[in-house]
């Protein structure tokens, strides 16, 4: 797999070229864009997409998961996704990353280890369903915030309903499409059709799975590309990061909503487009 990249830099100084690519033929039907973690950041999430070819029906939007926490405005984030299928002739896929899967965990039965810590971001996403201003850099939660952050009371019940139906994972001709990686079993890493370890799916971090999985092309978010071993990437693995490109897996976190940008590959041809 060769990855080139667009960016909405390159779009501004060059608005009238197509995006740069390797390839010499015309765009092959039935393209698939994989869009990494997006964290609550509504502005880079409209600059990718602004920086996409026109689709058409044949064409089909994957997102990977971690739509919440973090960034500002996750609340905008999940109305924008959830309204996307209305507004593009594109099928639109939203996969379940860790983080909804953490929130349906508190609301069904509390885990404050979960929205507690800063690092997280719980905080900034209760403020964005409520409307409130976002907090400063060290500030908590108000007191009337705790029992809404705590159990999770804030999410209106459709946004529940919708989190509770986002799929583990998707998978079509050019690829497997999961949040954080493929298990691994008795004898080797297991499909998503057949693995008992679905959660493993949106939460394991396995260097092993970066570094020896052979199969079907998977991609991937969840591990931010800059701790993924850079001397194994075949894309910029002088610039830690950037998408992460080896044999059989692309890792497509490149820290949206972290002080990093949202990154899309286009499938079959490998064209890359980025927010930044």
């Amino acid at each position: 797999m060769v990855c080139v990249r667009t960016s909405t830099r390159e779009q501004a100084k060059a608005p009238c070229l197509p995006p740069r690519s390797l390839l010499l033929s015309p765009p092959m039907p039935g393209r698939t864009f994989a869009i990494g973690d997006i964290h609550g950041d509504l502005d880079a999430l409209l600059r990718l997409l602004g920086t996409l070819p026109p689709l058409d029906a044949a064409d089909t939007l994957v997102f990977v998961g971690d739509y919440l926490d973090r960034g500002p405005r996750s609340a905008d984030v999940v109305a924008l996704l959830r309204a996307l299928p209305s507004q593009t002739p594109a099928k639109v896929v939203l996969l379940r990353g860790n983080h909804e899967d953490g929130w349906l965990r508190v609301l069904e039965r509390g885990w404050p280890e979960f929205v507690i810590p800063p690092q997280n971001g719980c905080l900034p996403t209760l403020r964005s369903f409520l409307g409130r201003p976002q907090p400063a850099e060290g500030e908590g939660m108000a007191d009337d915030e705790v029992e809404p952050l705590l159990k999770g009371t804030f999410f209106p019940a459709d946004v529940v309903e919708w989190m509770q139906a986002l799929p583990y994972w998707y998978e079509d001709e050019h690829a497997i499409y999961v949040h954080a990686a493929l298990p691994k079993g008795p004898n080797g890493f297991e499909h998503p059709s057949t693995t008992q370890k679905r959660l493993a799916m949106l939460w394991c971090r396995d260097d092993e799975f970066v570094r020896d999985y052979r199969g079907k092309l998977v991609l991937f978010g969840h591990t931010a590309t800059k701790y993924l071993p850079p001397e194994l990437s075949e894309y910029t693995p002088e610039d830690k990061e950037d998408a992460w490109v080896g044999p059989c897996v692309i890792g497509i976190d490149t820290r949206c909503g972290k002080g990093g940008f949202l990154t899309c590959v286009e499938l079959p041809s490998g064209q890359v487009y980025e927010s930044r």
